[in-house]
């Protein structure tokens, strides 16, 4: 009973499905052969690529199949004995039956037992309806495992195109995996912005973008929203305007760009110009030990030892910086961001083509003129994406700024004071028992397509420069 759990287990399945792919693979190989010898053909393609024309056709529609099933097949059981469950229980409400239904689940696995007779006969039901549809499954995928079989047979011949046919599959391929990646990013933009458009339908779009008040637990400002300022709901009302928030975010991520971009510059030269060898594999690794650590590690370390330095530090110097200053976040957000610029950098740097440097060579300059007027300016272009790849990473960052920074929203570029970050307010504001349609709640998708907007436009400035120095070396 074990082995058959398994064979109809997705595991067994596609170990199954796998096995006859490569068994397909060398028998097409095998039948090619005997055929172009018997025919005294030469073939059109190399015979690993009948090999990979018969394995493409039995593996993958099966696997797309075996996929499909899986990820849909529970959700339509549940649909099913969820109509089953308000029928029997037709005065309950829509939360119990969720209820209800997650209770059958676990007296169907044995998790949980039940005294009542129409439960454990729902169970049972249900037991039997995830049998059934594992076993339809499995038969259906072996029917597709046929065909892909019995298709690839019938079409393997010494004058088959295969290569051809290959390649067009890969590029057909690589052609939905773009698709998917910028359907992707739609969506993710569409559900952000249909969000924002509900929040900018109940508070004034002008006092959000151009507001210098962020309070979302306060009572709205005139002028906002009178549907929610009569509203006597707790966290339906609030003043979002961004610009304390927004400012907050950029200070933060100016620190971090501070302390990141010349440490790492500098040690992406040193790397690349200077250092032997024998340091660079020591230095480099070293470097990159800092990407490894989970960012919730450099939240604790801004939070317990760098807030509490600093704020030391300015009292030896008469300085009054808070205890949840902007000063502590970013700099520690950018020493986490180091190795990104250093190892982005370090390989854009060597990969400047050596013959620009024996020209400056050549010339009469000397290292460091070649590295500033010759290496950095070939290497523009890369640096740019290295830095901006830091910026979206200091910019989108969460844990740090959550445990290091405040939650009040001031209008202040001072680092030693405590700000608020976009990324802190959208934990805040989806956290917990809030409404979900509430106002406050929506804010956040506000503050979100903000964010990305600003992203974007960064992307879109860096792009243009990048492009207009790198005509120069082209």
């Amino acid at each position: 009973m074990t082995f058959i759990n398994f064979f109809l287990s997705f595991y067994g399945i596609i170990t199954i499905i796998l096995l006859l792919s490569i068994l397909g693979y060398y028998y097409s190989i095998k039948i090619v052969r005997n055929q172009s010898l018997k025919q005294d053909l030469l073939p059109h393609s190399l015979l690993s690529y009948y090999g990979f024309y018969s394995f493409i056709w039995i593996f993958f529609p099966s696997a797309i199949l075996l996929i499909l099933w899986s990820l849909f097949s529970n959700q339509f059981i549940d649909n099913q004995f969820f109509s089953i469950l308000v029928n029997t229980y037709p005065k309950l409400p829509e939360s119990f039956i969720y209820l209800k239904l997650a209770q059958i689940q676990n007296i169907s696995s044995g998790l949980l037992d039940s005294n009542d007779e129409i439960m454990i006969g729902l169970a049972d039901r249900y037991l039997a309806t995830k049998s059934l549809s594992l076993k339809l499954r499995f038969l259906f995928i072996l029917i597709f495992v046929l065909i892909g079989i019995i298709y690839s047979y019938f079409r393997l011949s010494p004058l088959l195109k295969a290569r051809i046919h290959i390649e067009n599959t890969l590029r057909k391929t690589f052609f939905v995996a773009a698709l998917v990646a910028i359907l992707t990013t739609i969506g993710i933009i569409s559900a952000l912005l249909f969000q924002a458009v509900i929040f900018f339908s109940e508070y004034p779009m002008q006092d959000f973008f151009f507001g210098t008040h962020w309070s979302p637990m306060v009572a709205l400002r005139e002028g906002a929203s009178e549907k929610f300022a009569d509203e006597d709901v707790a966290g339906s009302t609030g003043s979002f305007g961004m610009i304390p928030v927004i400012l907050g975010t950029l200070l933060v991520a100016f620190l971090a760009m501070c302390v990141a971009i010349p440490i790492g510059l500098f040690s992406a030269i040193y790397m690349a110009e200077f250092a032997s060898d024998k340091i660079r594999n020591i230095i480099k690794p070293t470097l990159e030990v800092l990407a490894g650590i989970p960012t919730v590690v450099y939240g604790f370390f801004a939070a317990l030892t760098a807030a509490p330095f600093f704020k030391n530090l300015g009292l030896f110097v008469g300085l009054d910086i808070s205890s949840q200053s902007a000063l502590a976040a970013g700099v520690v957000m950018g020493i986490m961001i180091i190795p990104f610029i250093s190892s982005l950098s370090d390989d854009v740097i060597r990969s400047v083509p050596q013959s620009l440097r024996d020209g400056a060579y050549g010339l009469g300059s000397t290292k460091g003129e070649t590295i500033t007027q010759v290496v950095l300016p070939a290497a523009f272009p890369g640096l740019v994406g290295a830095f901006l790849l830091a910026v979206s990473r200091a910019i989108g960052e969460t844990m740090i700024v959550v445990m290091a920074v405040g939650v009040a929203a001031k209008l202040t570029i001072n680092p030693l004071d405590s700000v608020t970050t976009v990324t802190v307010q959208i934990v805040m504001l989806l956290t917990g028992d809030n409404e979900f349609d509430s106002v406050k709640t929506m804010s956040a998708f506000a503050l979100g397509i903000t964010l990305f907007v600003i992203t974007l436009i960064l992307n879109v400035g860096a792009l243009s420069v990048s492009r207009k120095v790198g005509e120069r070396y082209e």
